[in-house]
């Protein structure tokens, strides 16, 4: 091997790091030892991951969280497969990403090699792009068009996999610059459109979510509404988005959403749909908007114009970024404009109204709970969910400040919070990160606290523990009451279970024992598990199995 040559896996990770890669989750296989040997050498941190669904999920949240593509390695067939969870999610959630997968040599493709699998048609309905290297010599091309292509327009998951002889072969290729993306800008016709809508709307209501929000595009959002007088309402998992506690913030139109908001939706004269897909929790399953022609007025924004028009027909379409839209829409702000300051301050009072929960039965109560974490957490603390029931407090009843943010998959997949945590901590390890699990949905991963404890990254878990699959344990009561069937679990211990993973632990029976029990964990040094133990009638915020039973009688 000359100077100058170097083998495929070693042109792969000096590729990945000339596009900016610090962090690699992953399960090694040796479908791919001859990029993990590179890594030895590399700046690039590898954390080993212990299934590849957590080490997908982890480059999923890392995508949401940064707005950098999260880079994940796993092995071929097994592998691929386990993997595929994480991908899906990063597509619903638009996060950017980059799965590596390993691959039989190309001589042994299309012989049901062992464990062979077509990437490009497994994994080509749910990703942005799936493709394989067949040549060493275009590893730098493939590499800048999956970086540019997971970061480009709505961003999203790219899969590469990499045929072991090819990683093996020799190149004298050279890595390729880091991308450049591209942003679009707004139309003059388009921008002066949406001004006179604005200026003449006495019920608008904007929505805005979606991906590749930067800080000042944040910035830029609320001035707008401020500027404007707009109420502001953010869709399904993008709670965040802007300041909670904001003169014109009305809550998420997400799943379950409450009823005022999907009034306001339902009537609005104006909807300004920023960065989101009309996706089906925000759209209450589709019955909020006729398709294709909304009756109300819509003005469509997002930096890719495959969004546009996809469901619902705008009256405005701009294709561009969110702050390019809000920097140009509030600059044409007039002096006067129609004033809707009760129509913003009845959907603020109402969220406010709809934030509190009412008492719960049982000795532990999740709203006094989530009240008091409200108060307490910092100001960029980072909160992570996964799917179940148990996640309607953290994003129906918490409020997130300018700082704080909320990942929770748009997918509904169970076990993302517990990987999605552990990312946030690699990526901010100074900042506080709370995980949100139910015990069936912390039992999808509960294995990655192996991965937080190699890593030194350990969150606060908090494990709600009902004995039951409780979402649907609750259409199961609404459907078939009182025949209940697979959704009762038997748990373990969860609190040996964690300390035996080094993570403090310990299970709140009571609601008065929550606070204390939080305040340890938060002077723990080690991370920490906190079980709170629930009766299996709390199904939800506002459903038991006896009330559900008793509305079915």
């Amino acid at each position: 091997m000359t100077e100058l040559q170097r083998t495929g896996g070693e042109l792969l990770v000096a590729c990945l790091e000339a596009q900016g890669v610090e962090v690699g989750f992953g399960v090694p296989g040796e479908s791919y030892l001859a990029v993990l040997d590179a890594l030895h050498d590399s700046p690039i941190r590898f954390v080993t991951s212990r299934q590849e669904g957590g080490a997908t999920y982890s480059a999923s949240a890392w995508g949401k969280l940064t707005g950098f593509p999260g880079v994940a390695f796993v092995t071929r067939g097994p592998g691929a497969t386990n993997a595929s969870v994480g991908l899906h999610t990063a597509m619903q959630d638009s996060s950017p990403m980059v799965l590596f997968v390993g691959q039989a040599q190309l001589g042994h493709l299309e012989r049901e090699a062992f464990q062979e699998v077509d990437y490009r048609a497994f994994f080509g309905p749910i990703v942005k792009w799936a493709t394989q290297i067949e040549d060493v010599d275009r590893i730098p091309e493939i590499i800048s068009r999956a970086f540019f292509t997971a970061q480009n327009g709505r961003p999203g998951p790219v899969v590469v996999a990499l045929p072991e002889d090819v990683l093996s072969a020799l190149s004298v290729a050279s890595p390729g610059k880091r991308v450049a993306l591209a942003r679009s800008t707004p139309t003059e016709q388009s921008i002066e459109r949406t001004v006179e809508l604005l200026d003449e709307a006495k019920r608008p209501l904007v929505l805005a979510g979606g991906a590749g929000w930067s800080a000042q595009d944040r910035a830029a959002l609320r001035n707008m509404v401020e500027v404007w007088n707009l109420p502001l309402a953010s869709v399904f998992r993008n709670n965040d988005m802007v300041d909670n506690f904001a003169d014109h913030y009305v809550g998420d139109a997400g799943v379950g959403m409450f009823s005022y908001l999907g009034e306001a939706i339902a009537t609005a004269d104006l909807i300004v749909a920023i960065g989101i897909r009309f996706g089906e929790m925000t759209t209450s399953a589709y019955t909020l908007f006729e398709m294709p022609d909304a009756q109300q007025t819509v003005v469509h924004v997002h930096a890719s114009d495959r969004e546009i028009g996809k469901l619902i027909q705008a009256d405005v379409a701009v294709h561009c970024s969110p702050g390019e839209f809000a920097q140009s829409v509030t600059a044409r702000a007039p002096v006067r404009h129609a004033d809707r300051t009760t129509h913003v301050t009845k959907l603020v009072a109402a969220y406010e109204r709809a934030l509190v929960a009412g008492p719960q039965p049982g000795p532990v109560d999740l709203g006094q709970i989530t009240r008091a974490l409200n108060d307490s957490l910092p100001a960029d603390a980072i909160i992570t969910s996964g799917a179940g029931n148990f996640s309607i407090w953290p994003s129906k009843h918490f409020r997130y400040g300018q700082d704080q943010r909320f990942l929770a998959p748009q997918s509904g997949s169970m076990g993302y919070g517990l990987p999605a945590a552990v990312a946030a901590k690699i990526a901010y390890p100074d900042r506080m990160v709370v995980c949100f699990a139910g015990d069936g949905d912390f039992q999808m991963n509960m294995q990655e606290l192996g991965t937080a404890l190699q890593a030194g990254a350990q969150p606060i878990v908090i494990v709600v523990n009902n004995g039951t699959y409780g979402t649907i344990r609750m259409h199961q009561e609404r459907e078939f009451a009182e025949r209940v069937s697979g959704t009762d679990i038997v748990n373990p211990d969860f609190v040996a279970i964690a300390s035996a993973y080094g993570f403090h632990a310990e299970r709140v029976e009571r609601t008065d024992q929550f606070q204390d029990a939080f305040e340890r964990a938060v002077g723990s040094a080690t991370g920490a598990l906190i079980e709170v133990v629930l009766p299996t009638e709390n199904l939800s915020p506002t459903a038991t199995v006896t009330s559900l039973r008793e509305a079915s009688a």
